[in-house]
This record gives structure tokens, C-alpha cells and sequence, in this order.
């Protein structure tokens, strides 16, 4: 039990860490750039549980970034 209280602490250390690091990436963008890969993360997520398998997500990927870049005009 004490293992499994272990990993979960571990994943969630891990899950901030990650979420604090990307946000800290976005610092320098312009809107543009920021939309641009919002979309793609957004459509890498859509694509992911539509379509499942990796072509579906970087299919989504895709598409996602297009439309997140054109928004951004």
C-alpha cells in the first residue's frame, strides 16, 4: 500500500511539474504562436480520442495548428 501511495505522489509531483514548465514556455510567443500550438495540443487530443492510434493524433495535431493559426490573424 505504501507503494502505490508512493507512485501516486510521484505521478502528481510529475503532473505539476509538467504543467508548470509548459506554461512557462509560452512566455515569449506572440498571440499567433500561442494559438497556433494551443490548437495543435487541443486538435493532438481531439484526433487521440476520435480517431485513436498515433495517426489520428498527429492527424489532429495537424489540423488543430492550422486552425489555431488562422484564428490568430
Amino acid at each position: 500500500m505504501k507503494v502505490i501511495k508512493r507512485a501516486g505522489a510521484a505521478l502528481t509531483m510529475a503532473a505539476l511539474l509538467t504543467g508548470v514548465v509548459s506554461l512557462t514556455g509560452c512566455e515569449g510567443m506572440n498571440s499567433r504562436q500561442r494559438d497556433t500550438a494551443l490548437g495543435a495540443g487541443a486538435g493532438g487530443v481531439a484526433g487521440a480520442v476520435m480517431g485513436g492510434g498515433a495517426l489520428g493524433t498527429i492527424g489532429g495535431a495537424a489540423v488543430g495548428g492550422i486552425i489555431g493559426n488562422q484564428v490568430g490573424k
